[in-house]
């Protein structure tokens, strides 16, 4: 989680110092959710995301070097510098995409776990998704059809209050969101997403019984989203005191605190992981910044299968 943050601090420095363009999506509060999520999910299970995937992506396996690559631009980044900050794709890790389109991971986990069936296979297929894909027909039409064909998939809403700019009380009528699953016939919760080990525990029991054989299942992770939807957003929106509040449950800390009322940790071991993540870091941006951007000669990779009308034409001079 400090890793995270800490990359996410120096994405939203590079694109304040014009290194990087587009826009960039930061999940600052939000830690405890994508390592939970990933300490429940093995490599060998797939995972749909959705665009804030910053930290669930470093928490499953993507490198810091490949992460700040592609948010740089460059030619070693997760998609060779073509996605930018929000598409990010590591199928070793069992990462298959990051979607920017609101919902649409939903029914592409629902194939997933349908062609795992098919097969025969024990691998179970994750929709990750936020609040605000819960009120798209997509959601509606993926948990329908999961449930007609009691495929094994675990759909995690990570609701972060808002969607974009609005808050979820003034666009989503029934509350908690994990209630919806109960008109599909899917087992559901809802989860505190600011304690990494509910996550885990929540995340990894639904895992387990989509995989025995238990049909889809549906998990709701509460957190809260510090910054605004991009960096362009200044959430002016907020309420008064809303962001202090929850500030006072940040993810961090609950963590540290576990940690060290159990003994696994004291105020020396804290400010040496800091302190390590904060070198690690640093070395991966300087690596990152002195890769090359990718050449012209690869504008048709990843787009169409090889052919010989579409090789790009030598110049006659």
């Amino acid at each position: 989680m400090v890793e995270i943050r800490e990359v996410e601090d120096t994405i939203n420095r590079i694109h304040e110092q014009g290194l990087a363009w587009g826009a960039t999506h930061l999940s600052h509060g939000q830690e405890a959710v994508a390592v939970g999520i990933a300490a429940a999910i093995p490599p060998t299970d797939v995972m749909f995301v959705s665009h804030r995937i910053h930290g669930l992506g470093l928490a499953l396996g993507v490198t810091v070097e490949s992460l700040l690559a592609e948010s740089l631009g460059r030619a070693a980044g997760s998609v060779g510098g073509r996605g930018g900050s929000f598409h990010v794709t590591e199928t070793s890790v069992g990462l298959v995409h990051s979607y920017t389109i609101m919902g649409t991971q939903i029914p592409q986990a629902v194939g997933a776990a349908y062609a795992a069936q098919v097969r025969g296979s024990t691998q179970v297929a994750v929709a990750h998704f936020g609040d605000g894909s819960v009120n798209i027909g997509a959601f509606h039409e993926g948990l329908n059809l999961a449930k007609v064909w009691n495929v094994p998939v675990v759909f995690i809403c990570e609701n972060n209050q808002f969607a974009e700019f609005t808050h979820i009380s003034k666009m989503t009528a029934t509350l908690p969101i994990s209630r919806r699953a109960a008109a599909y016939g899917i087992p559901s919760e809802t989860v505190d997403g600011q304690n990494v080990e509910s996550a885990r525990t929540a995340v990894g029991a639904a895992i387990e019984r989509a995989r025995a054989g238990e049909g889809p299942q549906f998990v709701e992770l509460e957190t809260y989203r510090y910054g605004g939807h991009s960096r362009a957003d200044k959430a002016g929106y907020r309420v008064e005191g809303e962001l202090e509040r929850w500030r006072q449950r940040d993810p961090i800390a609950i963590a540290e605190q576990s940690l060290v009322s159990e003994g696994l940790l004291d105020a020396r071991k804290v400010e040496f992981v800091a302190a390590a993540v904060k070198a690690e870091v640093a070395a991966a941006t300087e690596w990152a910044l002195a890769q090359p951007e990718p050449g012209p000669s690869e504008i048709f990779c990843h787009v169409y299968a090889p052919s010989r009308r579409l090789q790009p034409r030598r110049s006659s001079a």
